[in-house]
């Protein structure tokens, strides 16, 4: 994509204030994306008051900045951890975490039995079939930048919720 296309994204990102720059306001666009730093993106996207979540993370591997956010999209099934006590919140977050993440905001899903037998090739069918993917180039193991997770969350921002079938 184009450069201009680049600049214009991370605006909007900055504009609802989803993604910012490091503190001196760089957005760093290779950089890769923790699982931590994706859930302050989370929280961001979903509005959710991050201080009322302050402590109740089950994980004892995340530090304090980030414990509120993982544990508000904990709390709320949008993230879980690798087991009961490990988050991994300093492990590059990949293609296929951070379209989970995203497809369970829109409402997708909500259970683990909405996957069958594989969360990644359910999560890439989804996220296929809703564009979540244009514009992004990288495998579904592959570790996120900066730049892809900016173009998924706008791609999200695009996309549609979980349509009921009236049911």
């Amino acid at each position: 994509s184009s450069a201009a296309s680049d600049v214009y994204k991370r605006q909007v990102l900055k504009t609802v204030g989803i993604m910012t720059g490091d503190e001196n306001g760089k957005f760093n666009p290779e950089a890769k994306v923790t699982r931590n730093e994706m859930a302050v993106v989370m929280c961001n996207l979903l509005d959710y008051t991050v201080a009322s979540y302050k402590g109740t993370s089950p994980f004892t591997d995340v530090p304090e900045w980030a414990e509120p956010y993982v544990a508000a999209c904990y709390t709320n099934g949008i993230t879980s951890g690798y087991d009961a006590k490990t988050y991994g919140g300093s492990d590059t977050v990949t293609t296929g975490q951070a379209a989970l993440m995203l497809l369970k905001a829109l409402g997708y899903f909500q259970l683990s039995k909405d996957f069958g037998s594989d969360w990644q090739v359910a999560t890439v069918k989804q996220g296929s079939k809703i564009d979540l993917f244009d514009g992004i180039v990288a495998g579904a193991s592959t570790a996120m930048t900066r730049n892809d997770v900016a173009q998924l969350t706008l791609n999200t921002l695009e996309s549609t919720m979980v349509e009921t079938d009236g049911m």
